[in-house]
Order: C-alpha cells, then sequence, then structure tokens
C-alpha cells in the first residue's frame, strides 16, 4: 500500500508539474499578447496625436498638380494615368490612381487626404514592429516608435503629395513581412504575395528598387553568410523588376519632368562628393532634428574644393571599421550598409527634379533612417538589460520618455505644414537664400490680396536667382494687378527674353497691353501664344474680348 501510494504520489506531482508548466505558458503568451496591444495601442495614439496639427492643413506646393486635376477625373482619366507619361507629375500610376479615387470621394477637401496619410503611416509602423518581432531585433518597440514618432518623418506625413512614400512605404515593409515568411517556410504563394507587393511599391513610388538588396542585408545578418540557392536566387526577379523601375523612372525625370541642364552636370567625382556629404547631412538630422527645413541650402560642389573629400572618405572609414567589428557584431555594419543603399537613388547619382532647390529633402530618408534607428535602438535595448537589468519599469519608462521628447518635436514641426503661407515663412526664416521659397511665399501672399508683400517676396527671389523666369511672371501678374502696368510689362518682356517660347508669357503680356489700351500689340501676342500652345483656351477667349474691346475703340467712319 505504501508503495502504491508512493507511486500515486510521484504521479500527481509529475501531472501537476505538465499542469502547472502549461498553464505558465499560457499566462506567459497572455501576458505578451496584452503587452503588444498595451504598447502598440499607445503608439497608434501616439501617431495620431503627434500629427494632430495636419488635420487643420491645407495644401501645399504641387499638391495641386498630384490632387487629380479635372482633365483627369473621368474614366478616360483614370487611363490616362496609367498609359500617358504627361498625365500626371511623375508616373507613379498606382497612387495617382488612388488619389483620383479620393478625388471622387472628399473632392478638393485637404482633410480627407491628410487622414489618409496619417493612417497609412500607422499601418507601416505596425508593419515594423511585426517584421522587428519577427526578426527577434532587441528593442523592437523602441525602434518602431523612434521610427514613427522621429521629426524628420514629417514631411513624408503631413505633405499630401507624398502619399507616394506613404503607400510604397506600406507595399516595402508589406513585401518584406511577407519574404520572410517565405524565407522560413519557403512557400510558393508568400513568395509570389512578397513580389506582387514588390510591384505594387514600384508603382508607386521606384525609390523602394532597392528592397532586395535591403532583403540580402538582413539575410546576411541573420545568418553570417549567404548561399546563391537559398538566398540570392529566389531575389533576382526583385533585381530584375527593382532595376527596371529605377532606369525607368530615371528616364522620365530626365526626359519628360526636366531634370536636365546646367543644374545637373557634374562629374562622376562631384556626384560622390555630393553622395558623401548627403550620408553624414541625413545621419545628423536623425541625432539631433531640431533645425529641419523644407528646402535646404543647395551646396556649392566642386571638385577643387579639397574639404568635401572628407565626407566620401570618412563614409568609407565607417563602413570599413564596421566591417572589422562585424566578425563578432553583424548588425552595425548591416544597418549602416542599409542605410545607404536604401538612399542610395537619393544621392545625387541619378538626376531628379528637386536637385534643381537642394541636393537632400527630409522625405528622401523616409525609409532608409530604419538602418540607424534600429541598429541604435536594439543596442540602447542591450545596454539598459545590462545596466538596470530586471528594471522594466523604468526601461520602459525611459522609452516612453524618449518617444514622448520626439512627438513633441513632430508635433512642432507639423505646423510649419498648417499652411502654404506658414511652411514658406518657416522655410526663407531657416533659409533666406532659397529663391523657390521666397516666389511661393509671394504666390501664398498673391492669393490673398496682399500685393505689397507679394511684389517684395519676388523681388527678393529675382535677387537671388534673376533668370528666374516663374518669379519674373509672377512679379508681372502682381505688378498688374496693383495698376502698375508698365513695370508690369517689362517683366512679362523679361520672362520672354528669358524663354520666347513661353506661351503663358505672350498671353500674360497681351493682358497687360490690353490694359493699357494697347489693343494691336496685344493681339499681336495672343496669337503668338495661340501659335504656340493652339489648346489655350485662356488665350482663345481674351483674343476675342480683345478684338471686340478694339472694334468698339476703332474710329467710325
Amino acid at each position: 500500500m505504501a508503495k502504491r501510494s508512493g507511486k500515486k504520489k510521484v504521479v500527481s506531482r509529475e501531472m501537476f508539474a505538465k499542469v502547472a508548466g502549461t498553464d505558465a505558458a499560457s499566462q506567459s503568451l497572455s501576458s505578451s499578447f496584452s503587452r503588444d496591444w498595451l504598447w502598440g495601442s499607445i503608439l497608434v495614439l501616439g501617431i495620431l496625436v503627434t500629427y494632430q496639427p495636419v488635420w487643420y492643413a491645407g495644401f501645399i506646393w504641387d499638391d495641386d498638380a498630384h490632387v487629380t486635376p479635372p482633365g483627369l477625373r473621368s474614366w478616360e482619366g483614370l487611363g490616362r494615368i496609367w498609359f500617358d507619361l504627361d498625365a500626371t507629375q511623375q508616373y507613379y500610376p498606382l497612387v495617382h490612381s488612388f488619389f483620383w479615387a479620393e478625388y471622387s470621394l472628399w473632392g478638393d477637401e485637404p482633410l480627407g487626404y491628410h487622414l489618409v496619410n496619417v493612417l497609412l503611416f500607422v499601418l507601416s509602423a505596425l508593419l515594423l514592429l511585426k517584421i522587428l518581432q519577427q526578426l527577434k531585433v532587441p528593442g523592437a518597440y523602441l525602434a518602431t516608435g523612434i521610427f514613427a514618432l522621429h521629426p524628420v518623418q514629417v514631411e513624408s506625413v503631413a505633405w499630401v503629395s507624398e502619399l507616394k512614400n506613404m503607400f510604397s512605404g506600406v507595399f516595402y515593409l508589406g513585401s518584406v513581412l511577407v519574404y520572410l515568411s517565405f524565407d522560413r517556410t519557403r512557400k510558393r504563394p508568400a513568395y509570389v504575395a512578397s513580389l506582387i507587393l514588390f510591384v505594387l511599391g514600384l508603382l508607386s513610388k521606384s525609390v523602394i528598387a532597392t528592397l532586395p538588396a535591403a532583403l540580402l542585408l538582413i539575410l546576411w545578418w541573420k545568418r553570417g553568410k549567404l548561399s546563391w540557392k537559398q538566398d540570392a536566387l529566389p531575389l533576382v526577379p526583385f533585381f530584375i523588376a527593382g532595376i527596371s523601375s529605377g532606369l525607368f523612372t530615371s528616364w522620365v525625370e530626365q526626359h519628360v519632368i526636366g531634370a536636365e541642364g546646367d543644374d545637373f552636370n557634374y562629374t562622376l567625382i562631384e556626384r560622390t562628393l555630393i553622395a558623401g556629404r548627403d550620408l553624414w547631412f541625413y545621419l545628423g538630422n536623425l541625432v539631433w532634428p531640431t533645425d529641419l527645413i523644407f528646402i535646404y541650402p543647395r551646396w556649392q560642389m566642386r571638385e577643387t574644393i579639397w574639404w568635401q573629400y572628407l565626407f566620401p572618405l570618412a563614409a568609407l572609414a565607417v563602413a570599413v571599421a564596421l566591417g572589422w567589428l562585424s566578425r563578432r557584431w553583424r548588425g552595425p555594419l548591416a544597418g549602416f550598409l542599409f542605410f545607404a543603399v536604401t538612399l542610395f537613388p537619393a544621392l545625387g547619382f541619378f538626376n531628379v527634379f528637386p536637385f534643381r532647390y537642394s541636393f537632400v529633402a527630409d522625405h528622401f530618408q523616409y525609409l532608409a533612417c530604419l538602418g540607424i534607428i534600429v541598429p541604435c535602438a536594439a543596442g540602447m535595448a542591450l545596454l539598459s538589460d545590462a545596466v538596470i537589468p530586471k528594471r522594466t519599469w523604468l526601461q520602459q519608462s525611459l522609452c516612453a520618455g524618449l518617444w514622448l521628447i520626439l512627438g513633441i518635436l513632430s508635433w512642432q514641426r507639423a505646423w510649419a505644414f498648417e499652411s502654404e503661407e506658414a511652411l514658406w515663412r518657416d522655410t526663407v526664416v531657416k533659409n533666406p537664400n532659397c529663391w523657390l521659397a521666397h516666389d511661393w511665399l509671394g504666390w501664398a501672399l498673391y492669393q490673398e490680396g496682399r500685393l505689397a508683400e507679394a511684389i517684395t517676396q519676388y523681388q527678393e527671389a529675382l535677387a537671388l536667382k534673376p533668370n528666374y523666369l516663374d518669379a519674373h511672371i509672377n512679379l508681372g501678374l502682381a505688378l498688374a494687378q496693383n495698376e502698375q502696368l508698365d513695370e508690369a510689362i517689362a517683366q512679362f518682356r523679361t520672362a520672354l527674353a528669358i524663354a520666347p517660347a513661353f506661351a503663358v508669357a505672350h498671353s500674360d503680356l497681351a493682358t497687360a497691353l490690353a490694359q493699357k489700351g494697347q489693343f494691336a500689340e496685344a493681339i499681336a501676342q495672343y496669337q503668338e501664344a495661340l501659335r504656340l500652345n493652339p489648346d489655350f483656351s485662356a488665350a482663345k477667349n481674351n483674343l476675342a474680348v480683345v478684338r471686340a474691346m478694339a472694334q468698339q475703340k476703332a474710329p467710325r467712319k
């Protein structure tokens, strides 16, 4: 009896241990699930509160060219978005199709467009969190929060035109997440889904063409080596799609959008100097994001300026040092290479239209910043585990404090995008030599009827860039509106000396001449505008009006 009783006790203990172990695992899973929901909810709420200023924001700069113009709002217009390279500001047909759908929902009301950007950004943050958790990266929540609340992201989220970044970012991160699932299971549906998401992302913004290179870096970081059959070969279709899309976009930028001419005539050495300085500029803005500008000063890059070589040399030195360190820790090198590779399309080796104004922009590092943020966050998480172990509350408090600081900075930055005037005033204060900002601030003031202030801004723009065609035209319009017709006519004639084949300038000159009663020359200028652009409807209407006025003024026989 004693033996049986002892055996029963042993069995009952084993059963208890199994039940207790299962229950502990269940509690651990439940605790992890609750923690994910709690921190995920805090993150989402933090993004929504941070971007509260954009709820009241309007459109800025080129938003009117992205929000579907009247000629594209039909089903025929939707077809043109896909098959006519000249139909839209840039050839990103999936984004412009989404703009087309948005216009049918809320028309010209900015709120809807801004909220879509914010919600897509929330989705990107959640996808990033899932990727980092799947990769078992330390400090996944910290990294995601820094990415989501960092001030350099404000330009991408608060600028309606950067639906391109929001859309392509969701597809990029979605493709990465699904590809990691394929890498783990080798199931074909996951592979096909990842490739489809990548292609959709390319149709939103081709800058994500670097995704397959980024995936190779992630796989190398995970395994310490790469296999041709397992790692490289499956990504060949991704590389083909990405390279093709990138080359096509480069051709469109140069030959359709106009990214060519003196502003882009740089040697390979000069482009390398630009790239080196860009890398350190973006890194500096990530580390100390206190003086962000919509349009940064455009550097003068010349082969003969010796100190500019220090930027690419320093970047190379860092890569070599991280390569040596990778024998023990691969993460820092993988992150730095991810940063450089993802930025590569915007580093100056290819012509992109914004380089007319500046070689850098916050929205260019929208995804690239992950290469710096994720390794740094992982390092901070590991350091906190070493310095303050078993003090989860303190670690979480530090994380929340960093989120709060970044969120406040981003909230403050978001107010700069409240209106056209607010944005350009912020720009001219921080970059007073930006001729483009003075011109667009003048336009914002002109739209409000503040002619004297507008004229001053246009004159500032022309003092900085005397051959700036748009500023001559805009100054002429403001002067004409202010009844300074002789000065206005002089500005339009200067514009035509710069661009004789500019139909708009001929039409504006004709209008000013007609206001002075010089009908014969006005008619000649309207006719020239129509010769250059036969579909210029405003010139047709004005020509008819001026002819009628000329007949009324003509002496009767």
